[in-house]
C-alpha cells in the first residue's frame, strides 16, 4: 500500500501457483481471481495487471493461450486491463498477476480491525482442497467439478461491491486463502484482544466437500495449519473432524471474510445474497478469553 495523495492510495499485489484443474482456460481464471482478490480484500478497485508465467517449452501453444485468455477474461472482468507481463522457463507452470489497484486512503481495510460485538461474514464456502484432491483422484463428477471451478473462478469484486456500498462500517477484512479459514480468522484476532467465536453449522461448504473430507482427501497443507495453530483454536468435542478438517483446509481463490458491527450484519446479508447467495454470517468477536479461536 502507497499513498499517491490525500485522496488516493496505490495497492500492489501478486500472487502465482500451478496448475489446479487440467483444464488450462479454468486454471488461467482461477489464477487470476485469486491474485486480483487482495485488492478487494483491501477495499479498493482493480485498475492494472500484468502477467506473471513460468512454463516449460514442450507446453503446447494452444495451453499457453488458453491460460493467458482465461487470466485475461477474468481481468476484463474485474474491470481492469492487462498491460503486459513477464514469462520464464521453468519445468512446472505457474501463472498469476501482479495487481495494480486504487482505495481512497481512508477507506483502506485492514485484516486486524475487529472488536467484540462484530459479527463475522464469509462471502464464499469452503472446501476447495479439498475438492481439488477429490477432483485430481477423478472422484469428481461434471457437475461438481463445475461448482468446484466456478466457486475458485468468482470474482471476489461482486461481495466487494455489495458490502462497502451498503455498510456504513467495516472494521475488518481478509480474503480466505492457503491459510484456511481458521488461520486467516486468527490474523484478525491475533493482538486486537478479541476473541472469535465460529459456528460450524452457519459456515457454507461447498457440496461433498465434507463427504470427501471424511474419507480422507484432505491436503497435507491442511495438517499444517492446523499445527501452526496448536494452542490458539478451541474446537469443541460437538464439532465433527470432517468438519474441523475443511475448517483448516488452504483455499484456492477463497471468499471475503468480514467483520462489522452486529447490528448491520443481518440487513447487509439480505443484500449481500442478491449478488452472492452463498454468503453467511458465521461467527462473532467478544472481548478476548483463554483461545484466539473458539469453533462450536
Amino acid at each position: 500500500m502507497y499513498k499517491v495523495t490525500d485522496d488516493v492510495a496505490l495497492i500492489q499485489t501478486v500472487d502465482i501457483f500451478p496448475p489446479n484443474v487440467d483444464d488450462p482456460y479454468e486454471y488461467g481464471q482461477i489464477a487470476a481471481a485469486n491474485s486480483l482478490s487482495d485488492v478487494w480484500a483491501m477495499g479498493g478497485v482493480a485498475k492494472l495487471a500484468m502477467n506473471v508465467f513460468m512454463f516449460p517449452e514442450n507446453l503446447p501453444s494452444e495451453d499457453v493461450h488458453n491460460i493467458l485468455l482465461g487470466g485475461y477474461d477474468k481481468v476484463r472482468e474485474a474491470g481492469a486491463v492487462v498491460v503486459g507481463g513477464h514469462t520464464i522457463k521453468d519445468n512446472v507452470p505457474k501463472y498469476g498477476l501482479c495487481v495494480s489497484g486504487f482505495v481512497h486512503p481512508k477507506n483502506i481495510l485492514k485484516n486486524n480491525g475487529i472488536k467484540p460485538g462484530d459479527a463475522l461474514i464469509l462471502t464464499k464456502p469452503i472446501g476447495t482442497g479439498v475438492l481439488t484432491n477429490a477432483d485430481k483422484g477423478g472422484l469428481l463428477d461434471a457437475a461438481d467439478h463445475k461448482k468446484l471451478v466456478n466457486c475458485m473462478s468468482r470474482l471476489n469484486k461482486y461481495a466487494s461491491e455489495a458490502v462497502t456500498k451498503n455498510a456504513s462500517t467495516i472494521h475488518a477484512c481478509t480474503d480466505v486463502t492457503g491459510f484456511a479459514l481458521l488461520g486467516h480468522s486468527y490474523e484478525m484476532s491475533e493482538g486486537s484482544g478479541c476473541s472469535i467465536y465460529i459456528d460450524s453449522s452457519e459456515v457454507p461448504y461447498l457440496p461433498k466437500a465434507r463427504e470427501f473430507a471424511a474419507m480422507g482427501l484432505v491436503p497435507a497443507n491442511a495438517y499444517k495449519n492446523r499445527n501452526h495453530l496448536s494452542g490458539k483454536v478451541d474446537i469443541a468435542p460437538t464439532v465433527s473432524e470432517d468438519v474441523a478438517d475443511l475448517l483448516f483446509d488452504p483455499q484456492t481463490s477463497g471468499g471475503l471474510l468480514y467483520a462489522i458491527p452486529a447490528e448491520e450484519a443481518s440487513e447487509l446479508i439480505k443484500v449481500l445474497n442478491e449478488s452472492v447467495p452463498e454468503a453467511r454470517i458465521i461467527g462473532y468477536a467478544d472481548t478476548k478469553g483463554d483461545s484466539d479461536i473458539y469453533v462450536i
